[in-house]
């Protein structure tokens, strides 16, 4: 199943900066371990913001679930989550 996630991140101004950096370096390596895996299948920054746009590719709900509160920075976002279904008038083959 394919789900469209914004999260938007917000770090505590008092977080100290060695936690903050551990936790964005732990936060990108699952991201991208993911990203070989093919279940984060995109990510794009949201111009001006501490935020993204992601597409996943999971099993369902559960499993996205379970990765979404593995993220490191899940303490500190706000997100939502739309389930997607291939369009009828779509041309793409991989977009299932």
């Amino acid at each position: 199943m394919l789900f469209h996630v914004r999260m938007d991140v917000r770090i505590p101004a008092d977080l100290p900066a060695e936690m903050a950096d551990d936790i964005k370096a732990r936060e990108r390596a699952y991201s991208q371990r993911l990203q070989e895996e093919g279940k984060w299948r995109h990510i794009w920054r949201i111009a001006g913001e501490y935020a993204n746009y992601s597409v996943f590719d999971v099993s369902g709900n559960e499993e996205l679930h379970a990765i979404l509160i593995a993220l490191p920075l899940f303490p500190y976002m706000t997100i939502s989550v739309t389930p997607l279904c291939r369009h009828p008038s779509s041309i793409r083959e991989d977009d299932t």
